[in-house]
């Protein structure tokens, strides 16, 4: 057979296993095919031909024929045979993704080596594979065996698919974003970490903070126009809960993660930055809570002794605290989305909602170009009054293991929106439906109690800090002029909740928050459609 040219196909009868198989490989549909073909005439493709797209192969390497003869004796009647192995991601339930391989025999060694520089020239083209990384182990994050799992699940993938990686095992807090800060990072493809939601946090913080910097842009102004980052960051789960690993693969397996990296997979998700007055407080990708998170979070933070458990008993000992908080939300509704956060479609790989919202975004912020943003929000903009037992922001569903679905089922990664969840104060049995709600496929924001509004921009203002944050105060009285929903006075005893910010404590109840859409981009597909 002679050689092949860049878009012919490739066609060949070659062995798997036992089986006389036909193997063809399109570089138009970058699709490698193979069906039996018990003949030896030429047999078309049935039910159940097997495929793996090329951009799903990991390597192609030839094979020790002599080793595979004398472990399994199959191949004694073929005279000098041949082979190679395609190493590619096999899709299993729950979509995790697994490391196959399939092992192609014969007897004419120039067809094989064909094949094997086919397959490796077009492997090579693939120019959104990784092929430098910086890895960030966190070592205490979760069970502690972050290091484990990198080193039995995930080197060994990276290897196989000739990646080179630089370690650095954490040894304190935010030293993988202060190490980003510093460091001529031009050299690698991205950034890997390996911990939970925490350590996620640390390189997000670290990537935006020197993109930021790069371009001469000032964090702490509210409405800066944020720089989207070029490096993309993997996520390999190995925390307590894994929400952003959960909510953008769809499990948090560290295998699939790595072969989601090595694929070179590469997904834009939103960043909402948090403020203070004109002080950056913190960049959130999941979760902002104020109340019921965020007192969890407080408690759990002092009983970090116990482990995972903190997190349960936490949470019980909050549930039946059962404390409210009165203060005012003003929000800015997210008129530019496709969706809503109440239409039952999530967000899934290649997703229409997130691409047609972007598209309408920046139609938006050309007309801003020509000085119509500020009359638009003063007409826009919403206020709510009221005793809350939370309130909830979340820039993606927030899903994971406990919760499949999320604290918002239909959130989207990467529309420039967070969806404001308000949970007015309410009997305890029905905040508890509510919570159940979030392990189950029923509708949570279906009761009297809870709101919900897609928004891109929001504030925040306790009643307890009206004085401390008067001139905010004043400034959304005059700029809003509306009447709160809710005209009872707050009878409650003086007490204040905190912020949960992705896990992280935030001690400012008056905060101004941000949607910055498709801000960084992670090594992901988003959710495939089972």
């Amino acid at each position: 057979m002679g050689a092949m040219g860049a878009a012919e196909p490739l066609q060949s009868v070659l062995w798997v296993k036992q089986e006389r198989c036909a193997v063809s490989l399109e570089p138009a549909r970058a699709l490698l095919r193979w069906w039996r073909c018990p003949g030896t005439g030429p047999c078309a493709p049935d039910a159940d031909a097997c495929s793996v797209p090329v951009s799903e192969i990991i390597a192609v390497e030839e094979t020790d024929v002599h080793e595979k003869q004398s472990s399994s004796g199959r191949w004694q009647k073929m005279e000098n045979p041949f082979a190679f192995t395609v190493h590619c991601v096999k899709r299993a339930r729950y979509h995790r993704w697994k490391w196959a391989q399939v092992t192609f025999w014969s007897a004419d060694e120039q067809l094989c080596h064909l094949w094997l520089r086919t397959l490796r020239e077009l492997l090579d083209s693939l120019t959104s594979r990784p092929k430098h990384l910086l890895v960030f182990i966190n070592p205490f994050g979760g069970k502690g065996h972050g290091k484990r799992i990198y080193e039995k699940k995930v080197a060994p993938l990276f290897t196989l698919a000739s990646i080179t990686t630089e370690i650095i095992i954490t040894e304190h807090a935010n030293q993988a974003k202060e190490t980003l800060y510093e460091i001529n990072t031009d050299s690698y493809d991205g950034i890997v970490c390996v911990g939970g939601d925490g350590m996620f946090s640390e390189v997000l913080h670290g990537v935006i903070e020197r993109t930021q910097r790069s371009a001469g842009i000032d964090p702490n102004h509210p409405r800066a126009v944020l720089v989207p980052s070029t490096l993309r960051i993997g996520i390999i789960p190995a925390g307590s809960t894994d929400c952003v690993c959960y909510s953008t693969v769809g499990t948090n397996d560290a295998e699939t993660s790595a072969l989601h990296i090595i694929v070179g997979d590469s997904l834009a998700i939103d960043v909402s930055s948090v403020h203070h007055n004109s002080t950056l407080l913190r960049y959130s990708v999941s979760l902002l809570g104020y109340g019921f998170y965020g007192d969890l979070i407080k408690d759990s933070e002092k009983k970090r002794w116990m482990g995972l458990v903190r997190y349960d008993f936490s949470g019980l000992k909050t549930f039946l605290s059962h404390q409210y908080y009165e203060g005012t939300v003003s929000f800015l509704p997210a008129q530019h989305t496709v969706g809503s956060p109440r239409d039952k479609k999530p967000c899934r790989a290649g997703c229409f909602v997130c691409r047609q919202s972007k598209q309408q975004l920046e139609e938006e912020q050309k007309k801003a170009l020509y000085g119509l943003e500020n009359a638009e929000e003063v007409e826009e903009w919403q206020v709510v009054c009221g005793k809350f037992l939370a309130i909830n922001a979340t820039n993606m569903s927030c899903a994971c293991p406990r919760s499949p679905g999320g604290l918002s089922p239909a959130a989207h990664l990467g529309d420039g929106s967070s969806d404001l969840i308000l949970i007015r104060k309410c009997s305890r049995f029905n905040f508890l439906r509510f919570l159940v709600r979030h392990t189950n496929q029923d509708d949570q924001f279906d009761f009297t109690f809870v709101e919900v509004y897609r928004v891109k921009k929001f504030q925040f203002t306790s009643k307890h800090v009206e004085d401390e944050d008067s001139d905010l105060k004043e400034h959304g009285k005059q700029r809003f002029g509306q009447i709160c929903k809710d005209s009872p006075i707050c009878t409650c005893s003086a007490s204040r909740s905190s912020w949960n910010c992705d896990g992280e404590i935030l001690y400012s109840p008056a905060i101004e928050v941000r949607v910055h859409c498709q801000l960084v981009r992670l090594f992901a597909r988003g959710i495939e459609e089972s």
